[in-house]
């Protein structure tokens, strides 16, 4: 098992699931109440889900959760793991009402066995208000944020990682809010924890880096954010190597910082790059191979070059709709490709794609209210 996660995190997919694999049929041996079976099933759906693979992923998960509560009870704090687990993959689909649910249950459960005060309970509290952000439910997550962090610096001390961790998410929450001048002292201040605690060139680091700099491109500030997003990028080639996802994410970053100043060829080589790492470590149909394919179109559009652009719409789209068919990200996919067909005088095509692009935020308009 120590094998498999290792490769895990070295984003060695393809090693770690025939690792995870013999690791799961050992686990089966010992039958369906040994705590080992549901542990390995939630490691392999980690590693699906990292793939993009989470019609593989779910059942997985649910399985899980299941043998957790047959054998332990609905009220263990396995029980919860297994339903962090399961929420966070229905986040990521943008199933918000089954996320949310999971996510309750869960808090529910660490609250009881844990106390109000607790890290893990803390830890809970950041996925759901992470996923009420998500949704646009701000005032909803904000509570949520401070709580945990007030619970953090209460029980852990002002300079702990997780007191970063809460320190970065609020800030976040405000940036999404547009409140740049109370993002920023929480941005520098999870910062400066980090590089304390890590040193200068770990790949935490480099995460509050590249959040520091968005919110500086927010602003365009373009002159602070660059040294930000190329000081990031050379902590994650050192560390984590120049083939890694999280590199990849790096160049998009940087891309976008590009794009949004008019450097188009600049950005389009950064793309390129990142789209490469992203098919070769994540696979062809991966959500963030989609998202770099999304912007590597818009690029072309914005830059009239709509024979080129299509065909990366039309891939992003497949890995869209049939991985998140109703999250934010393939609605806006589907505007941008109907305002190609727009351009290009297809007026019936685009006001097919915009129809479904509404039917989404309708979706999602639904789940914000309920």
């Amino acid at each position: 098992m120590a094998a498999a996660i290792k490769a895990c995190d070295q984003a060695h997919y393809q090693e770690a699931e025939k690792l995870f694999v013999v690791a799961l049929k050992e686990a089966e041996r010992f039958g369906p109440d040994d705590g080992r079976l549901p542990v390995t099933l939630n490691q392999l759906a980690n590693l699906y889900s990292k793939q993009g693979k989470y019609a593989l992923a779910e059942p997985l998960c649910r399985r899980s959760l299941a043998l957790r509560e047959k054998s332990l009870g609905p009220n263990h704090l396995f029980v919860a793991t297994s339903l962090v687990n399961l929420a966070a993959l229905y986040d990521t689909l943008g199933k918000y009402t089954q996320a949310e649910q999971m996510y309750q249950r869960a808090l529910a459960i660490k609250d009881k066995e844990l106390g109000p005060d607790h890290p893990d309970t803390a830890t809970c509290l950041n996925n759901l208000a992470g996923l009420y952000q998500t949704q646009g439910k701000f005032e909803q997550a904000a509570p949520l944020y401070r709580r945990a962090l007030a619970m953090r610096e209460k029980s852990l001390g002002p300079n702990h990682p997780d007191v970063a961790a809460s320190l970065n998410n609020l800030a976040e929450l405000y940036k999404d809010q547009g409140k740049y001048a109370e993002a920023e002292p929480l941005y520098k201040r999870a910062l400066a924890i980090w590089e304390k605690t890590w040193g200068p060139n770990h790949p935490e680091v480099a995460i509050g880096l590249s959040n520091l700099a968005l919110l500086y491109q927010r602003q365009h500030k373009y002159q602070e954010a660059e040294p930000l997003y190329l000081r990031a990028l050379a902590i994650k080639e050192k560390s984590l190597g120049h083939h890694h996802v999280s590199f990849a994410t790096g160049l998009n970053n940087l891309a976008e910082l590009y794009r949004e100043q008019g450097k188009y060829a600049q950005a389009e080589l950064l793309y390129k790059r990142s789209l490469t790492i992203s098919e070769k470590t994540l696979g062809s149909n991966h959500l963030e191979t989609a998202v770099t394919l999304s912007n590597l179109a818009l690029l072309y559009f914005m830059e009239h070059r709509y024979k080129e652009a299509e065909p990366l719409f039309r891939r992003a789209l497949a890995i869209l709709e049939k991985s998140a068919p109703k999250h934010p990200d393939t609605a806006t996919s589907l505007n941008s490709y109907a305002a190609l067909l727009q351009k290009t005088n297809r007026k019936a095509e685009a006001t097919v794609l915009r129809a479904r692009a509404k039917a989404i935020t309708d979706y999602q308009s639904k789940s914000i209210t309920k």
